[in-house]
C-alpha cells in the first residue's frame, strides 16, 4: 500500500530529525551532515504527506458532520461544497507526492546534443531534416534556451543530410528526451511535377550533453586528423585546415566538425560529440545491466523506432507511440510542440509510476 510505504518514510524522516538533535551527532561534522542530507531529501515529501493527512482528517470530520444532521438544507449544501473542495486538494496533494516518489532522471537538468539526419528520401529526405531542426530551434528559442550548431552537411538546394546542435538551457534534456526516433514526412515534394505525395525519413538522436567528470578520455584513444573544409560539389570554404575528425579508437566513434574556421573552436566541438556519444553509450550499457530498459507506451528511446508522422495533405501530425494527432503541420513545424511534449512527459510519467507498484488512480 502506498499510505504504508508513505508511513514509512515519514517515520524515517522524525528519527533523522531526533538523531540530528543527539549531542553525539551533533558533534561529528560528518555524520551530521550525511543525516542533513538525508532529512532534506525527504522533507518535500514528508510534508506533502503531512498535509494530505491533514487535508484526509478535515475531510472525514466534515463528512461526519453531513450525517449527524441533514435537517439544515443550507448547512448540508455548505458541507457538500467543502467536500468537494477538500476531496479535490486531497487528490492534488497525492498526485504531487506520486511525482516526487518517482525516482529522477539525473539527466534531466543537462543541456542536449540532437543530432538529425537524412533518411530516405534523397533531397526530400534532407529538406525535411532541416525542417526539424528548425521546429527544435523555433521551440528553444520560445524557452529562451540557447541552440549553437557543433557539425552540419548541407546539400545544394537547402537541405541537411545531417546536422548536430546542442541546446542550452535547465531542462532541456527532459523536454528534448522524448524526440529520439524516425520521423516521416508526408507531402508532395517541391521537385515532383506529378503532383504525386512522397513519404521521407529523417532520425533523431537526443542525448544529455556529458561534461568532463562525466567521460574520462584517454589522449591515447584518439587518433585526430585535420584536413581543409569542403563547401557543396566540392567547392573550398576555408584555405586552411581547419576541418577535425576525431576517431575513438576502442569504440571506433568517428566526430567530424568543420564548421567553425578554427581548428580549436572545430576540436573543441568535435569532442563536446565524442565525450556525449561516450556517455550515451555507458548509460545504455548501465541499463542493460540493472534490467531497466524503459518499455513503456512512449518508447525505448531507440533511434529505430519510428515515432512520428508529419502529413500534409491532411494537415495533421501523429504521434505513433500515445496515438495522439494535432492539427496544422505548420503550427507544429513553428516549435508548437508543448501539447505533444506534454502529454508524451504524462504518459511516460504514468508508466514509471505503475513500474514503480504505485497505481496512477490511487
Amino acid at each position: 500500500m502506498l499510505e504504508d510505504k508513505l508511513d514509512s518514510i515519514e517515520e524515517r524522516y522524525t528519527y533523522l530529525e531526533q538523531a540530528m538533535s543527539e549531542p553525539d551527532v551533533a558533534s561529528d561534522l560528518q555524520r551530521l551532515m550525511e543525516l542533513g542530507k538525508e532529512r532534506s531529501d525527504l522533507e518535500d515529501l514528508v510534508t506533502l504527506y503531512r498535509s494530505y493527512k491533514e487535508t484526509s482528517h478535515e475531510l472525514a470530520e466534515t463528512e461526519s458532520l453531513m450525517g449527524e444532521d441533514d435537517s439544515d438544507p443550507e448547512m448540508a449544501e455548505m458541507a457538500r461544497a467543502e467536500i468537494d473542495i477538500l476531496k479535490a486538494k486531497q487528490n492534488e496533494t497525492m498526485e504531487a507526492i506520486k511525482q516526487v516518489l518517482l525516482p529522477k532522471d539525473p539527466n534531466d537538468d543537462k543541456n542536449v546534443i540532437i543530432e538529425i539526419r537524412a533518411g530516405a528520401g534523397g533531397d526530400e529526405a534532407a529538406l525535411f531534416a532541416n525542417l526539424l531542426y528548425g521546429m527544435y530551434e523555433k521551440y528553444a528559442e520560445k524557452r529562451r534556451w540557447k541552440t549553437e550548431v557543433l557539425s552540419s552537411n548541407a546539400n545544394d538546394i537547402g537541405g541537411m543530410k545531417e546536422i548536430i546542435f546542442e541546446v542550452k538551457g535547465t531542462g532541456a534534456y527532459s523536454q528534448f528526451k522524448y524526440e529520439s526516433g524516425v520521423h516521416r514526412v508526408q507531402r508532395v515534394p517541391v521537385t515532383e511535377s506529378q503532383g504525386r505525395i512522397h513519404t521521407s525519413t529523417a532520425t533523431v538522436a537526443v542525448m544529455p550533453e556529458a561534461e568532463e567528470v562525466d567521460v574520462a578520455i584517454r589522449e591515447d584513444d584518439l587518433k585526430i586528423d585535420v584536413y581543409r573544409s569542403g563547401g557543396h560539389g566540392g567547392q573550398s570554404v576555408n584555405t586552411t585546415d581547419s576541418a577535425v575528425r576525431i576517431t575513438h579508437l576502442p569504440t571506433g566513434i568517428v566526430v567530424t566538425c568543420q564548421d567553425e574556421r578554427s581548428q580549436l573552436k572545430n576540436r573543441i566541438k568535435a569532442m563536446t560529440v565524442l565525450r556525449t556519444r561516450l556517455y550515451e553509450l555507458e548509460l545504455e550499457r548501465r541499463q542493460k545491466e540493472m534490467g531497466d530498459e524503459r518499455r513503456s507506451q512512449v518508447g525505448t528511446g531507440d533511434r529505430s523506432e519510428k515515432i512520428r508522422t508529419y502529413n500534409f495533405p491532411d494537415d495533421r501530425v501523429t504521434d505513433h507511440r500515445i496515438k495522439l494527432t494535432v492539427s496544422s503541420v505548420p503550427r507544429v513545424l513553428e516549435g508548437d510542440l508543448d501539447n505533444i511534449i506534454q502529454t508524451l512527459r504524462l504518459t511516460d510519467q504514468a508508466e514509471r509510476l505503475k513500474q514503480e507498484g504505485i497505481d496512477a488512480r490511487d
